[in-house]
């Protein structure tokens, strides 16, 4: 007898990207505000899995997070990961100059705990940076 297959409990990284198109089509149709709402519901259409999304200002201020209501509103520009690096910075500047891009750094995977290596996909929308990653295995 096989075992079950594992990888259908995590998301993929194309599913990441179809993820941040969907976002930001709706987006276009229905408004930021209506967005971030639907972005923030961890049963909503953009949370699939250990998959959420997130909205990002260029200033680094959180719109939106589908894992942790309590990013809400902060300023994450220097926040680090284990490693050091400034992701959300790094994102930024990145979202400046890319019409997408993946990013990796390190995060704490909300279904495990753990910090895992994350792979960030994201694509500049007007004034917001839409993103959605998968944890490394």
């Amino acid at each position: 007898m096989a075992a079950p297959a594992i990888a259908d409990e995590f998301a993929t990284k194309p599913e990441a990207e179809a993820m941040v198109k969907k976002t930001i089509v709706f987006m276009k149709a229905n408004g930021k505000d209506k967005t971030y709402s639907e972005i923030n519901r961890k049963d909503g259409p953009f949370t699939v899995r250990d998959l959420y999304m997130v909205a990002y200002g260029f200033d680094g201020v959180v719109r939106a997070h589908g894992a942790n209501p309590k990013m809400l509103g902060k300023n994450l520009m220097e926040l680090k990961d284990i490693d050091g690096k400034a992701f959300v910075r790094e994102r930024v500047e990145m979202a400046k100059k890319n019409p997408s891009f993946w990013q990796e750094y390190k995060f704490t995977n909300p279904v495990s705990g753990k910090i895992e290596p994350k792979a960030m996909y994201c694509q500049p929308s007007d004034d917001v940076i839409i993103c959605g990653g998968v944890y490394l295995r």
